[in-house]
């Protein structure tokens, strides 16, 4: 995916210095706001080459986690470049509606017709990655919101070399805008989510205790928590009390596949063990050293004492 990424950046590089001249020369405020556009993706496809590759560093480590957040707080980030964006368009689009400039309409829509074929390489070449990578994502937005401007800078392009209706550019400009807001929105809401460590809407702890509670031989879950790492990667952990010592290896393997149904990649389960004391359990004893060996170290390294 790295290199698909430094394809799309290399690309989009090239054509933003096109559209800015372009925008300059044919004074369409659509073509510039599409070049800061894409000025802004530059940035972003920088932020999401950057965080593509801390992610992949030193995958066995114990900072693995860490690493897999940059891609998260990169996607962040240019969503706050978009919302900036969307309202920087939106200003400047409100001030042309009222002052109208000359456009040249031929050099507009050839550029516009250039940078729609350009968008639809770097959409074509990152199909696939967006749905399972958040930092990805947030590349293809903005390479989206790029090839909805082009489109619009081509219809109005069309109306104005036909009517000569100048309000076009700005009127589009602000569609543009909403388009770009929305999806800059969805992309802060989203990675902001992930960042508080809040439950996924597809999981539900009700749901992950009564799939445990269904494992023969436990008695009682508590401690649940569940949440996503990054895009993609759903992580959960609780402690589970068996009363049988002898059960425990064979009802911690029945655990952690009774969390694949969920989605949920990294399994980190306490074992305890007790007695039943009128109904509740007592005398809890951590089994820390048979977990460890059980679940092996990319699971073991997140337990710690039990009190």
């Amino acid at each position: 995916m790295t290199r698909k990424l430094g394809f799309v950046l290399a690309l989009t590089a090239i054509f933003t210095v096109v559209e800015i001249v372009g925008g300059l020369m044919s004074n369409s405020l659509t073509l510039l706001a599409d070049a800061g556009h894409m000025f802004t993706d530059v940035a972003a496809l920088v932020l999401a080459l950057f965080g593509a590759r801390i992610a992949q560093r030193r995958e066995g480590a114990a900072y693995h986690f860490g690493n897999l957040r940059w891609e998260v707080l990169a996607a962040m980030v240019n969503g706050l470049m978009l919302f900036v964006i969307g309202i920087a368009i939106t200003i400047g689009a409100i001030d042309r509606f009222r002052h109208p400039l000359p456009i040249n309409d031929e050099l507009f829509g050839g550029v516009a017709v250039v940078g729609l074929l350009v968008n639809l390489v770097s959409l074509r070449v990152l199909h696939g990655g967006h749905r399972h990578n958040l930092n990805v994502r947030g590349a293809y937005l903005h390479i989206m919101g790029d090839t909805l401007g082009s489109l619009g800078a081509i219809v109005g392009a069309v109306i104005i070399h036909y009517t000569s209706w100048l309000k076009v550019d700005p009127i589009i400009s602000v569609i543009v805008s909403v388009l770009i807001l929305r999806s800059a929105w969805r992309l802060i809401r989203e990675s902001g989510l992930i960042l508080l460590d809040r439950l996924p809407e597809h999981v539900s702890i009700a749901d992950v205790e009564r799939r445990l509670l269904a494992v023969p031989g436990v008695a009682r879950v508590h401690d649940i928590h569940v949440w996503t790492v990054a895009g993609g990667l759903t992580a959960m952990s609780a402690h589970a009390v068996v009363l049988d010592l002898e059960a425990h290896p064979a009802v911690l393997h029945q655990l952690e596949h009774a969390m694949t149904d969920l989605a949920i990649r990294h399994v980190t389960i306490q074992l305890e063990t007790g007695h039943e004391c009128e109904g509740e359990l007592c005398g809890d004893q951590e089994l820390t050293g048979l977990l460890a060996g059980r679940m092996g170290p990319s699971h073991a390294h997140g337990l710690e004492p039990h009190g």
